[in-house]
């Protein structure tokens, strides 16, 4: 893994990426921060894009392509109408806040030697008989949360069989953002549920690596948006559910129907996505009520403890997207991340945890390169 930051300062914006290029298909992930400035959105909007449109032409990023935008916004409904279309890309734009004082910043996924086009409505990603599926910014405006999870999730099921894919055998990883947390989580948790039943996906059988978390929608009548990731051409045991039941007990005991990450086996390398991951034990239990630090270092126990499941550790990680509940925590939070992982490509934002007492909340991808002959390279 090769970590670097760039400063591009006549634009003021900071460039952290991670790379992994080994022979074959590389992959960038990128965290991108404005400089606020005391400037609008739009002006800030402009430099992230006049970054973007840089990356691809400088010499650690030659031949990458953009597969993945995920932007963060300070007001989504007053700020997604005036960003650009950009057909070819698959686009999430959630509001979570930035906490650096900016209102904009931007997770970006890049591959290189990979064939890249749209198709009902989806990026698909296609190289050596795989096809990676990235669909974003699903959304439903009508009825409750329960009713709105529904229709994305039927929607999203309708445009995986367009591929000869199913949500129970194909679909590896969702983001749920969910407007007001604290009152809409609960009908999106039953909705999934009940969907994923009539799926197949039972507590018997899986379920899927998943990030429900607070977050707005641009529509202000929609309650859901959900982001997905899913792949087609693997063999089943390519795919392994990671537990760390040392640490983590199964989410269904509590109610909800997620794993908390997922190994995915290629010839040539492994991906890890982890789940969004707080401080809890493997009874289920908040750790550390109140406390941000032990919080924060529990959090981290648990991630380190489902790498190590699939065979990797942080050195592998290749981004992480930490929320917080509390603004308040961020001063705190930023400086243990800066001395703990100051490579890794970052951000925190303002995203309230599914329970209130959960004050913290991560994801990450990590990727490592194994020779694993039996199947087919990335």
């Amino acid at each position: 893994m090769n970590y670097q930051t760039i400063h591009i300062q006549s634009l003021g914006v900071t460039v952290e990426y991670a790379s992994f290029r080994p022979e074959g298909v590389g992959e960038w992930h990128v965290m991108l921060h404005v400089e606020p400035r005391g400037q609008s959105f739009v002006e800030q909007m402009q430099r992230i894009y006049a970054a973007e449109d840089q990356l691809t032409q400088m010499p650690n990023f030659l031949g990458a392509q953009y597969v993945l935008k995920r932007y963060f916004l300070s007001d989504s409904t007053n700020q997604q109408p005036l960003m650009r279309q950009e057909p070819g890309v698959a686009i999430s734009v959630i509001q979570q806040q930035p906490l650096d004082g900016s209102k904009i910043a931007a997770w970006l996924y890049l591959v290189s030697d990979m064939d890249i086009r749209t198709e009902q409505g989806t990026l698909v990603a296609s190289h050596n008989g795989y096809r990676h599926l990235w669909r974003m910014g699903l959304t439903c405006n009508q009825g409750d949360s329960a009713q709105q999870t529904d229709t994305v999730l039927k929607e999203y099921e309708q445009m995986l069989s367009h591929f000869g894919a199913t949500l129970a055998d194909n679909c590896i990883r969702t983001w749920f953002f969910v407007r007001d947390v604290d009152t809409q989580y609960a009908g999106m948790v039953r909705a999934r549920r009940e969907n994923f039943v009539e799926q197949g996906l039972t507590e018997k059988t899986h379920y899927i690596a998943s990030t429900g978390i607070g977050g707005g929608p641009g529509d202000t009548k929609a309650l859901i948006q959900l982001g997905t990731y899913a792949l087609t051409g693997f063999q089943p045991e390519q795919q392994q559910y990671l537990y760390a039941k040392t640490h983590l007990n199964p989410t269904y005991e509590y109610g909800v129907t997620f794993e908390r990450g997922t190994r995915l086996t290629y010839g040539d390398r492994s991906h890890i996505f982890i789940s969004g991951t707080a401080s809890i034990n493997n009874r289920g239990e908040v750790v550390h009520v109140g406390d941000i630090c032990q919080q924060t270092r529990r959090m981290w126990e648990n991630v380190e403890a489902l790498l190590q499941e699939g065979g990797m550790d942080y050195s592998d990680v290749m981004h992480l997207v930490v929320y917080l509940r509390d603004t308040g925590d961020y001063e705190v939070v930023s400086q243990m991340f800066r001395e703990r992982f100051p490579q890794i490509p970052t951000v925190i934002t303002l995203a309230p945890v599914c329970r209130p007492t959960w004050l913290i909340e991560m994801e990450c991808i990590a990727v490592k390169a194994e020779p694993n002959p039996q199947y087919r390279e990335f």
